[in-house]
């Protein structure tokens, strides 16, 4: 049996993850690397550190595998930007990570300067420093890069993929349409870089990669990368694209949330890119050799896990981030308290920079049960305003939610979401979500599956939880929480 491995490099390591024709995962080796924080607000990586994990981590893990490597899938941190001299193999610059903030300024004065309707019909995006333009700019400005013949600007996607082909030794130069779609520098209707936007940015097009399917065959390994020379590059997507692609929501109306630190839910709607939709994202999902497009909703989510980490190091209320759902089921319910977690604003489908934290509700009854089980809610609210928001503009209602990341392992909270969104929600068994997805790609691309059908059904349910609450009771805590909204709104823009 042959295995498909991914590189799933993320914001704060590496890991190599190898699967089985089967959907059962035959191994995984991880890394960190560092992170840099040169300013305020500035996050930088070293592309070098990255490219480091990379190979130690493929390294280790082929040389544990019994089984032949059959194809390679990437997925990697989104709008991260990495800039290199093709020549000689060097960074240019330390890469600029997507939590920088060091462009807020400048979208600022390109949303004053009436651009943002331009974004927003192109890429589906918003000016913020999150996307990877104005990154861009600003090293070919700000950071004095110039850009020669040899120049690479690219996601980190770009760059594991042009060391992995050879480097300076013929190394692809490529990234493909779910990365390229997050750069605010391509038009996800036409699936090309847009010279409207590269002007408005000051971005020269020969800087920027080819932009390949995401499911189709890019190169193939070389000597020295950390795996045996010649074995197919066929996959690469970003992570929450991935992570849709893992969890099998192939057609549209599927819809996927991964609990992490924030939340990201995704929705496929299918091989038409839909009109621009106040407080959601529109992303290219993936594409294939064959010619297959989709494109995806996106709500991000700021604090999910993070309102259990403040429960756990702000508070001192549970001494581990996996003692809230025991707390919380010591309750029936929060007994009225609600929690907007808004501790940096809110994100989809309200996008409001001056909302702030909110408890409403308490009474002297209040309990530390009740405040852990307040924030579950808070969770699972939120995510529902996000997937009511999705299934109204685009037409699609969710039939189910597809869970993963590291809260969805919260019983209580994942039973929590089903009662409030009145559809079922369904855990993998395999939660690395992200991993799975670029290995299906890959695996797709080379027949190792012949067909999507072939991945849905290496698709493994770990858990289905049925929709169950008192109906009279969930719509009147979904009314304390849009009261509590209310309250949260705006608040740091109040003096």
């Amino acid at each position: 049996m042959a295995v498909v491995i991914a590189v799933d490099a993320g914001t704060t390591g590496v890991r190599a993850f190898a699967l089985g024709t089967d959907g059962v995962p035959k191994g995984y080796r991880y890394r960190e690397f560092p992170q840099h924080f040169p300013a305020p607000g500035w996050v930088e990586h070293d592309p070098l550190e990255i490219w480091d994990a990379v190979r130690a981590t493929l390294q280790e893990l082929a040389a544990a595998l019994d089984e032949p490597i059959a194809a390679v899938g990437i997925t990697d941190q989104r709008e991260t930007l990495v800039a290199w001299d093709r020549r000689s193999g060097a960074p240019l610059h330390r890469a600029i990570v997507w939590q920088d903030r060091r462009t807020a300024a400048r979208c600022d004065e390109l949303r004053e300067a009436g651009h943002e309707p331009l974004v927003r019909a192109r890429t589906g995006l918003v000016l913020d420093p999150y996307f990877t333009a104005t990154k861009a700019e600003w090293l070919l400005t700000e950071g004095g890069l110039e850009p020669g013949p040899d120049t690479a600007l690219g996601t980190v996607d770009s760059w594991i993929l042009w060391n992995l082909t050879g480097g300076t030794d013929g190394g692809v130069f490529a990234t493909e349409p779910s990365n390229a779609s997050r750069t605010m520098l391509f038009d996800i209707g036409a699936l090309e870089w847009s010279d409207e936007l590269l002007e408005l940015f000051g971005v020269p097009r020969h800087v920027l990669p080819e932009v390949l399917p995401s499911a189709g065959r890019f190169g193939v390994t070389a000597a020295g990368a950390g795996l045996p020379a010649g074995i197919p590059v066929s996959g690469i997507a970003g992570d929450q694209q991935a992570a849709l692609f893992g969890q099998a929501c192939l057609e549209p109306g599927m819809t996927k949330n991964t609990y992490g630190t924030g939340s990201f839910v995704l929705m496929n709607v299918g091989d038409r890119c839909p009109d621009p939709v106040e407080g959601l994202l529109t992303t290219v999902a993936w594409t294939t050799a064959s010619g297959v497009r989709a494109y995806a909703l996106e709500g991000a989510i700021f604090v999910t896990g993070a309102a259990i980490q403040w429960l756990r190091d702000g508070l001192g209320i549970i001494r581990d981030a996996a003692e809230i759902s025991g707390l919380a089921a010591t309750v029936p319910d929060s007994d009225g308290a609600v929690l907007v977690p808004a501790f940096t604003g809110l994100g989809s489908p309200w996008w409001d920079p001056y909302a702030r934290g909110t408890f409403a509700g308490i009474t002297r009854g209040t309990t530390r049960a009740h405040l852990a089980r307040a924030v579950l809610d808070s969770i699972a609210l939120q995510t529902r305003d996000v997937v009511v928001s999705m299934s109204e503009v685009s037409g699609h209602p969710v039939r189910e939610l597809r869970a993963d990341g590291g809260a969805s392992a919260s019983d209580l909270l994942l039973q929590i979401q089903a009662d409030h969104l009145g559809v079922p929600v369904a855990r993998p068994r395999v939660q690395e979500t992200t991993a799975l997805g670029a290995a299906f790609m890959a695996g797709l691309a080379e027949g190792v599956w012949t067909t999507t059908d072939d991945v849905t059904a290496s698709w493994h349910l770990d858990a289905r939880f049925e929709p169950s609450g008192d109906p009279a009771a969930l719509e009147a805590e979904q009314a304390r929480w849009s009261r509590a909204l209310e309250r949260a709104r705006g608040w740091a823009a109040e003096g």
